[in-house]
């Protein structure tokens, strides 16, 4: 079925069901047996494959695909939370979100989960309620993040891992498949296996195009909380006397600020030259 309102097209395949109160952009493509609840927006361009869910308060920017059995805006799985409570899901655009993903609205009163631009959800990841996503990150598939996970932009976690709730993952982090992490990943970082760091991201920080100094003084950085053999109230303190650029402080106040989780050490007997 198409509906047509002056320059306006949306393409409902017969057997979906899409609430009159819910809206839709302009040239919006909703595929066979989806459901759309009454406070969804999805903007222009999108594209819903079939068998999809979107319910619940759920506000979607344009361009964005939708996998076949996808879920999105489900109450969180939260035993606390209670139905009458008013909570979002919040995506931007161009996201790919790709077979059976489940995406969870948060569970305070007034608060949100949050999907950025231009991500990629393999098949079957999992955010949690009140989880941000920034933007390009890619999250392979079947990936579980419980609540309250921050994932910074470029960030790239390898399928089968899973994030314990209220962790933080920095910019253009590296993780590798099937690893476990309950400690924050501070930005630039390769980790692994449970709670380890192996080293720096240096082809991720290469092809982000950073330039030889801030990729030295990412080094630097790095060698002070890891390789120094202060531990991080002493690394910390000689850090606020350094001089350092941008993506260096970047990583420095990460570990600042880190106080709820901590962060995941590097891993005993990683080859300490090879590790940046």
């Amino acid at each position: 079925m198409e509906i047509r309102n002056q320059m306006r097209t949306v393409k409902i395949h017969p057997t979906a069901i899409v609430d009159p109160a819910a809206r839709v952009g302009v040239d919006v493509e909703i595929g066979p047996f989806s459901i759309v609840g009454p406070q969804v927006m999805i903007g222009e361009k999108t594209i819903m494959q079939s068998h999809v869910v979107i319910e619940g308060d759920v506000t979607m920017g344009s361009g964005n695909l939708i996998g076949h059995g996808a879920v999105i805006g489900a109450p969180p799985q939260d035993v606390s939370f209670s139905p009458q409570r008013k909570t979002k899901v919040e995506i931007g655009d161009d996201n790919v979100i790709r077979e059976y993903c489940t995406i969870h609205r948060g569970t305070a009163e007034g608060s949100s989960t949050k999907i950025g631009d231009k991500n990629f959800l393999m098949a079957g990841a999992h955010i949690g309620h009140n989880c941000l996503i920034g933007n390009n990150v890619i999250i392979a598939n079947n990936c579980l993040l419980a609540g309250y996970v921050l994932v910074d932009d470029g960030a790239f976690l390898g399928g089968g891992s899973t994030f314990h709730q209220f962790m933080h993952i920095g910019r253009l982090v590296m993780v590798q498949g099937s690893s476990a992490f309950g400690k924050d990943l501070p930005p630039f970082v390769v980790a692994a296996e449970r709670n380890c760091v192996f080293g720096l991201n240096v082809v991720g920080l290469r092809r982000a195009g950073f330039s030889a100094r801030d990729r030295e003084g990412i080094k630097a950085a790095f060698k002070l909380v890891y390789l120094s053999g202060l531990n991080i109230s002493q690394a910390m303190e000689k850090a606020a006397t350094m001089k350092v650029g941008g993506p260096a402080r970047e990583f420095l106040d990460f570990v600042t600020n880190a106080k709820k989780r901590s962060i995941c050490p590097l891993k005993r007997g990683v080859n300490k030259e090879l590790s940046i």
